[in-house]
């Protein structure tokens, strides 16, 4: 994506390409050298530009050698090596959200390298945006707003905490030096390099267009991220009770959020019918009453494959109408997304004590207007959707700051996102 600030904001789509996990053996891999070669073909692309910035999704990692060399592939957060650390771990580190702030999840970068053989022949860890930066700069750092998500990263002071990792058996020195979004990186063929919120969710929260501070937002994709953005984490026990994490945005903030699993679901469902159009059936589920609903979270639903099953049998266990066609199992998933949303928000607010007058939807989720809607009507508030690009435009803009092309902080970026961007509200039925 190419983002162009000389008329205003503009983002340009100039590569797109696939990004498959790989089954080799008995893991589950991302095809890193392949990303990094679509990494290096996308920037011819583009074409000159001023800056280049990295995000991606967070937890996943690469283990270098002495001479900086890969070992291994990056395993994916969905493979099942770690199915039995998260209570290992926590058998050792009982404290580990007192600490870090991080909700439990089972792919959870510390439950990872805490199952990783390989770390014997490791020298550092990078994760997977900072590993790309690397390839194209040649210069390792470990950037702050996706560190935070590793649940060893102490939220309040913003520095690696040493008595988690070594009641794990880690060491956080792995980890190349800490940059702050703006950081200058290192240059790609004379091209400086910022480090961005490299979290993406990070940059997409960075650009919701939002008009003051009590907004919850939805960064709505293949996982939705749910919350609100905070001066100062949440540490309560309450907060660890209900599963929400304290991660760091741009500009120092904390995104206090819950994740709850998205689109994957219709994702997953539309690869089993192999059906591309998702029009069609949404115009279709449109016009059903609500009649079914399931836990998104439910465990059963994290692996790939066979989702309209799973989800039939949950029904089924739980003595609702099971759904038959495409359009009712699409409208059985976005209803229990809305209501997943709905009580995220809910507990957000009542955990933090912050009111929210709006809820924004940005991301993919945010072209889903049946979704927009059921969200609206679910949560009793306004819904704004858009921008789509958000994680994109989130990370043109704090390299625009960072290039001098660019002055302000996060009200400055909102304010122009909603002066440049396409942006629809739905009002609660």
């Amino acid at each position: 994506m190419v983002g162009d600030l000389s008329r205003g904001l503009e983002l340009t789509e100039v590569h797109r390409f696939p990004n498959r996990p790989v089954r080799a053996g008995a893991r589950l891999h991302w095809d890193i050298l392949a990303l990094y070669q679509e990494v290096l073909t996308g920037l011819r692309a583009a074409g000159p530009v001023d800056a280049i910035g990295i995000d991606s999704w967070a937890v996943d990692y690469g283990l270098l050698d002495d001479e900086g060399e890969l070992v291994g592939t990056p395993v994916h957060y969905r493979d099942d090596r770690t199915e039995r650390v998260l209570e290992e771990v926590l058998a050792k580190v009982p404290n580990l959200y007192a600490e870090t702030g991080i909700q439990f999840l089972p792919f959870n970068t510390v439950f990872q390298l805490a199952a990783d053989s390989r770390l014997r022949w490791a020298d550092s860890v990078l994760l997977v945006p900072d590993l790309l930066s690397y390839w194209l700069t040649g210069v390792a750092g470990t950037e702050l707003t996706n560190a935070s998500t590793t649940a060893l990263l102490d939220p309040r002071t913003g520095r690696w905490s040493t008595e988690v990792a070594k009641r794990v058996g880690l060491d956080v020195d792995m980890f190349p030096p800490l940059r702050r979004p703006g950081d200058f990186a290192g240059t790609y063929e004379g091209t400086p390099v910022h480090a961005v919120g490299s979290h993406d969710t990070a940059s997409a929260v960075a650009a919701v267009p939002a008009g003051g501070a009590n907004f919850a937002y939805i960064s709505s994709g293949t996982w939705s991220l749910v919350g609100l953005e905070l001066d100062e984490p949440v540490l309560t026990e309450a907060g660890r009770a209900a599963n929400f994490t304290n991660e760091v945005g741009v500009d120092g903030t904390i995104r206090y959020l819950r994740n709850v699993t998205g689109l994957w679901l219709l994702q997953e469902c539309l690869r089993t019918w192999e059906i591309e159009g998702l029009t069609p059936l949404l115009a279709e589920a449109s016009r059903l009453p609500r009649r079914s609903v399931v836990d998104v979270d439910d465990p059963r639903f994290l692996p790939p494959g066979d989702m309209p099953s799973r989800i039939a049998a949950v029904c089924a266990e739980t003595g609702q109408p099971v759904p038959r066609t495409p359009p009712e199992f699409t409208r059985c998933v976005l209803d229990s997304l809305a209501d997943a949303y709905r009580r995220a928000i809910a507990d957000a607010v009542r955990l933090s004590g912050r009111r929210v007058d709006v809820v924004h939807i940005v991301g993919g989720g945010a072209r889903n207007e049946l979704l927009c809607r059921l969200t609206a009507e679910a949560c009793g508030l306004p819904v704004v959707a858009g921008p789509v690009e958000a994680t994109a435009l989130g990370n043109v803009l704090v390299q625009a700051r960072a290039a001098g092309v660019f002055d302000g902080g996060l009200a400055e970026m909102r304010e122009l996102l909603a002066r440049t961007q396409v942006l629809r509200e739905y009002q609660p039925g």
